[in-house]
C-alpha cells in the first residue's frame, strides 16, 4: 500500500518501505512507505491548500459524506475485520467489534454535530454590555494530524478522524507501521465517499521519522495522538516549539481493588476480561490487582480455574480465546518484565512461558509494594500481578502512587465504600464492579497525570477538535 498524497497513491520519495507481517504466522502481508521529511512537507502543503475549500462546505454536507463512508464500512465490515486481524493478531470477534465501533461513532458524531448550538450572552447581564449581545460558534482548527497506535487502530481512528472532518478540519492520518493496512482502506473509503482531494491524506512510516516530522511542522494546528507516554512527551516537546495544540491519550497502569465484601465470581470474570482483551495490549487494561487478604486465596483459586479453560489458537477462528502479541519483540519485553519480578521475589502460579509472539496468561503472587509493577511499570501483556492488602486506605495510597492516572476500578457491595474509593482515586475514570478496560462511545475518555490530557468521546470530541469563536454585536439598540 502507498501514501495518499493529494489525489495520488505514492511511494516514499526515497522508495524505502516497511514490511507488514501477520503476527500469528509471520507471513508477509504487504509493505508501506517509510516516509521522509520531504514526504511530510508535501502532504502538509496539499492539506493547507485544501483547507479553505473544506471550511466552506456546510456541516450538513460534511455529515452526508460521513454517512456514505459509514455505509461503505458497513458493506465491507467482514473484509475489514479480517484485514485487521491479519495485521494485528487480535481475535476476529474483537476486530469485528472494533469495526462496529467505527460505524456507531460515525453515526453519533453526525448526530451530535447537527445539534451543536452556540451560546448567547444577552444584553444587560452586566453594566458594560447594556446594548451588546455576544454569540458563540464553533470553527475548524485547521490541519489535524491523527497519529494512531497498533493496538486499537480502527477504534482510535473512529474517535479522531470522522469528528475532525465533520468539524471542517483537514486531516493527515499517520497509522502505526505495525498496523497500517486497515486504516489505509478506511482512508480510501473516505475519498470514495466524497471527501475532497487533500482534505484527507495518509502518511506511512516510522514514528521516529514521519511522526516526529508532523509534530514539529509549523503548519499543523493540532496533533491528536494515542500511544505511549514516552512518545507522547516527544510529540509534545516538538509541538511546543510552534505552540501546536496536542491531545494525548497515553499509557496506563490501571488498578483493580477487590474489597473484602466483593462478589468474587464477578471480580474474577472482570479481571480476565480486563486483562486478556487484545492479550493485555491496551493502555486501559487492568494491570495491577489489589486483593484484600481475606479473599485473596478464593480469588486466586477461581482465577486459576477460569484461566485453564481458555484456548490458544488462530485469531481468525471464532472459538479462539487467546491470540498473540503484535510481534516477538513485544512478547520478549513481557517475558523480561515477568522474569524481573520473579528475581525480586514474585512467584508464578501459572503461565510464565513464551513461544515466539505468544506469551501465556500469567498469574503472579507475592508481589510487594516495592516492586516496580505496583506503581510505574506498565506490562502490555496478559500478566496478572496480585498484591495483597488489609487496609483500604493503604490500597488507595498505592494505586495513587503510580505516575499514571487513566482508569481504576473497585469491587464492593457497599455503595458507601464504592463512592469513598472513587472519590479518592486519582484517575480519569473509576469503574465500580467492573474492569478498567471500559470505554463507552459517549463518555469523555481521558487520563490524568502521565496518562495524558484532553478527552475523546461523543460528549467531548467535537469540542476538542474545534475552536470557539465569539461574535459581539455592539450598540445594537442605538
Amino acid at each position: 500500500m502507498k501514501n495518499l498524497v493529494g489525489n495520488n497513491w505514492l511511494a516514499s520519495s526515497t522508495n524505502e518501505i516497511v514490511e507488514v507481517r501477520n503476527p500469528y504466522n509471520n507471513a508477509l502481508i504487504d509493505t508501506v512507505p517509510n516516509s521522509s521529511f520531504d514526504d511530510v512537507n508535501e502532504i502538509v502543503k496539499l492539506s493547507y491548500k485544501a483547507k479553505k475549500s473544506w471550511i466552506g462546505v456546510s456541516i450538513d454536507e460534511r455529515c452526508q459524506v460521513m454517512l456514505k463512508f459509514r455505509d461503505l464500512v458497513k458493506k465491507n465490515k467482514f473484509e475489514l475485520a479480517k484485514m485487521l486481524t491479519a495485521e494485528t493478531g487480535k481475535k476476529i470477534i474483537d476486530s469485528q467489534n472494533e469495526i462496529d465501533s467505527l460505524i456507531e461513532l460515525t453515526n453519533a458524531f453526525v448526530e451530535k454535530a447537527r445539534h451543536m448550538y452556540g451560546n448567547v450572552i444577552p444584553d444587560g447581564v452586566d453594566k458594560d454590555n447594556a446594548n451588546t449581545i455576544q454569540m458563540t460558534s464553533r470553527e475548524p482548527i485547521g490541519i489535524v494530524a491523527a497519529i494512531l497506535p497498533y493496538n486499537f487502530p480502527v477504534m482510535t481512528f473512529a474517535h479522531k478522524v470522522p469528528a475532525a472532518l465533520i468539524m471542517g478540519n483537514t486531516v493527515i492520518v499517520k497509522p502505526s507501521s505495525k498496523a497500517p493496512l486497515t486504516i489505509t482502506k478506511l482512508v480510501y473509503f473516505l475519498r470514495f465517499a466524497g471527501v475532497p482531494e487533500g482534505v484527507i491524506q495518509i502518511l506511512h512510516g516510522s514514528g521516529e521519522r514521519a511522526g516526529h516530522a508532523l509534530a514539529m511542522h509549523p503548519d499543523i494546528q493540532l496533533i491528536t495522538f494515542s500511544g505511549s507516554t514516552v512518545n507522547g512527551m516527544k510529540i509534545m516537546e516538538a509541538a511546543s516549539k510552534n505552540l501546536t495544540r496536542v491531545l494525548l491519550e497515553l499509557s496506563g497502569n490501571d488498578a483493580m481493588i477487590v474489597c473484602r465484601d466483593a462478589d468474587i465470581d464477578l471480580a474474577v470474570s472482570e479481571a480476565i476480561k480486563g486483562r486478556i482483551l487484545n492479550m493485555g495490549q491496551s493502555s486501559s487494561s487492568t494491570k495491577r490487582f489489589f486483593i484484600h487478604k481475606e479473599v485473596k486465596d478464593v480469588f486466586i483459586d477461581h482465577l486459576l480455574k477460569e484461566l485453564t479453560k481458555m484456548r490458544y489458537g488462530n485469531p481468525m477462528e471464532v472459538d479462539t480465546d487467546l491470540a498473540c502479541l503484535i510481534d516477538e519483540e513485544a512478547a520478549i519485553r513481557v517475558e523480561e518484565q515477568v522474569n524481573r519480578l520473579v528475581s525480586q521475589g514474585a512467584k508464578i502460579l501459572v503461565g510464565g512461558k513464551r513461544q515466539k509472539n505468544f506469551y501465556e496468561p500469567t498469574v503472579l503472587t507475592d508481589v510487594t509494594y516495592e516492586m516496580g509493577v505496583t506503581t510505574n511499570v506498565e506490562i502490555l501483556g496478559p500478566v496478572i500481578p496480585i498484591i495483597e492488602f488489609n487496609d483500604i486506605n493503604r490500597a488507595i495510597e498505592m494505586v495513587n502512587a503510580s505516575p499514571y492516572g487513566l482508569a481504576s476500578s473497585v469491587f464492593t457491595k457497599s455503595i458507601k465504600m464504592a463512592f469513598k474509593v472513587s472519590k479518592c482515586l486519582q484517575t480519569g475514570t473509576v469503574i465500580i464492579n467492573g474492569n478498567t478496560d471500559y470505554r463507552s462511545n459517549e463518555m469523555a475518555y481521558g487520563g490524568w497525570k502521565y496518562s495524558g490530557f484532553g478527552t475523546e468521546g461523543v460528549s467531548s470530541t467535537l469540542e476538542q477538535l474545534s475552536l470557539v469563536k465569539t461574535t459581539v454585536l455592539k450598540n445594537i439598540y442605538e
